[in-house]
C-alpha cells in the first residue's frame, strides 16, 4: 500500500475529516480486509445460511424457482455487499470516529499524504 514516496498517517478524526475534504490526504483500503471487517459487523454468515436454509426449503416443497431465486440471492447480496466494502466504511468513517479508529487499529485503511513534487 505504501510507496516509497509516500508516507502513511494516522490521524486524529476532526483532522482526518478536513484533510480528506481537501483532498491532502489519500485513504487505501485492504479490500479483503474490509469485506472481512464489514462481513463480521454485519454477521453475515448468520444470516446467509438461513437464507439459504429457506432456498433450499422451498424447492424441495415443490417451489423449485422461488427457491432457486432464494438460493441465488443468498449467495450474491453477500458478495455485492463485500465488494463494495470499501466505499461503504469510507462513507462511515468519515461520520464515526469510533469506526475510523477501529479501521486504523486492524489496518483495514491506510492513511497516505502523496509526495510532493
Amino acid at each position: 500500500m505504501e510507496t516509497p514516496g509516500n508516507t502513511a498517517l494516522t490521524l486524529p478524526h476532526a483532522e482526518f475529516i478536513a484533510e480528506y475534504a481537501q483532498g491532502t490526504v489519500i485513504v487505501n483500503f485492504d479490500a479483503k480486509a474490509a469485506a472481512r471487517f464489514l462481513s463480521g459487523q454485519l454477521l453475515l454468515p448468520l444470516f446467509i445460511m438461513p437464507v439459504l436454509g429457506i432456498g433450499v426449503a422451498l424447492a424441495l416443497t415443490g417451489w423449485v424457482w422461488t427457491g432457486l431465486a432464494v438460493i441465488a440471492l443468498g449467495i450474491i447480496v453477500p458478495r455485492l455487499i463485500k465488494r463494495g466494502a470499501p466505499h461503504f466504511l469510507l462513507q462511515q468513517a468519515l461520520s464515526d470516529a469510533g469506526l475510523y479508529q477501529e479501521l486504523l487499529r486492524n489496518r483495514v485503511i491506510q492513511l497516505v499524504r502523496p509526495a510532493r513534487a
